[in-house]
């Protein structure tokens, strides 16, 4: 039993050394130069209720330093909360191109419906796709297209950090600057590619098309994951961006936060059962605790330090002060994120987009309830949304 634990220790303590070396490689790493003439970019804004901060998130797109750029929002319903605010941005920057439109198209994962009518209304080749809550600085669309200049690049995408007024979210906010960000940075030295996060997704329009377009993963719920998938294997790769966004999490209480927590759990588990299966090496707070309470203290010690360490360096790196002034409790999220992932292998129910749906095997979704919006994994290409954009002045 020691010797196992002994070998479980140094290989926890391998990985917080491989996300160390990984965190620190991404800062010393020198970013992409822009382009001397960039070329006009879609950006592409599925919505969904409103978030908080949504309209200072919005805002920030339109204050971009880039020559030619659109926006395109996309609801499923012209009353949601959120179409009010997408009004006024448009009426504040009448200079801008700033479209809203009423998505039409169904699918399983809504937001991949919206994406549909959006490629369909973009007027140019290169498309970005982001959350509705990211917020982004001024020279965000210089940097995050950047990469595309190089034709084996085919999708560029950002780490983000996370905010929250509640103290739940503030913990999920934690735990994505010290256990999320570090594993997403890890990903590519160990020879994952396929990787690509909604914080932000940068491709070309002919790369979408060539994967046989959005059509092809409105039955799956990590669409991020799917798209990124896609265009690799066309033989490109996916780029991680120096640009580091901001998100502000919604999740009020306890329970929506660990329903979230859960639902990533079980979406990572379908879309890769094997790094799911090995999830627990990155947890060095259950091995430490594990060494101390069967006497290796100094192993349990070495594997504290080095977590603490990793987590204070994944926070600077997103210019997150909290979770730097938080990093010593990075093995008390090690603990939870273990509970998380016990509970991800306990079924494939989870709660999304205000109903219940089950997860198939291969990662798509199948709603439960009565009046879910089930419909077909690949909708009817006649299918359109309508630009309403001329209504909203």
């Amino acid at each position: 039993m020691t010797t196992a634990l002994i070998l479980l220790a140094l290989v926890a303590l391998a990985y917080q050394c491989a996300a160390m070396a990984a965190v620190i490689a991404f800062r010393l790493r020198r970013p992409v130069t822009g382009w001397r003439n960039p070329p006009p970019i879609s950006i592409l804004k599925p919505v969904r209720g409103l978030d908080e901060d949504f309209e200072e998130a919005i805002e920030s797109h339109a204050l971009q330093d880039y020559p030619a750029y659109e926006i395109l929002f996309g609801v499923a319903s012209l009353d949601d909360p959120a179409v009010p605010a997408i009004q006024r941005l448009i009426a504040r920057y009448p200079n801008r191109s700033i479209r809203l439109i009423h998505s039409t198209t169904p699918a399983p994962n809504g937001k991949v419906g919206v994406l549909i009518d959006l490629v369909r209304e973009a007027r140019h080749g290169v498309l970005l796709v982001n959350d509705s809550d990211i917020s982004v600085p001024r020279d965000y669309l210089r940097r995050a297209a950047a990469p595309l200049r190089d034709p084996q690049v085919g999708l560029v995408t950002c780490i983000y950090r996370a905010a929250s007024s509640s103290f739940a979210g503030k913990w999920e906010a934690f735990g994505i600057a010290v256990d999320f960000i570090p594993s997403t940075l890890v990903a590519p030295l160990v020879g994952v590619r396929e990787f690509g996060l909604g914080s932000t997704l940068v491709f070309r329009r002919e790369d979408l098309d060539a994967t046989g377009g959005f059509q092809q993963i409105a039955g799956y719920i990590a669409d991020d994951y799917q798209l990124a998938r896609r265009i690799t294997q066309l033989g490109k790769r996916a780029h991680l961006s120096k640009v580091v966004v901001e998100t502000h999490l919604s999740d009020p209480d306890w329970r929506a936060v660990w329903s979230h927590q859960v639902r990533w759990a079980r979406t990572i588990r379908v879309s890769r059962g094997d790094g799911y299966a090995g999830l627990p090496v990155t947890h060095a707070g259950l091995w430490a605790l594990l060494c101390f309470a069967f006497g290796l203290p100094v192993y349990g010690a070495g594997l504290l330090a080095m977590r603490i360490a990793m987590a204070l360096g994944s926070a600077l790196i997103l210019r997150n002060p909290r979770s730097a002034i938080l990093s010593p409790l990075a093995p008390l999220w090690d603990l939870w994120a273990f509970a998380v992932w016990i509970s991800g292998w306990s079924g494939r129910k989870i709660e999304w987009r205000g109903g219940q749906s089950m997860l198939t095997s291969d990662g798509r979704l199948r709603p439960l309830l009565p009046g879910s919006p089930a419909a077909p994994t690949h909708p009817q290409p006649q299918t359109s949304g309508h630009d309403i954009s001329t209504t909203t002045h």
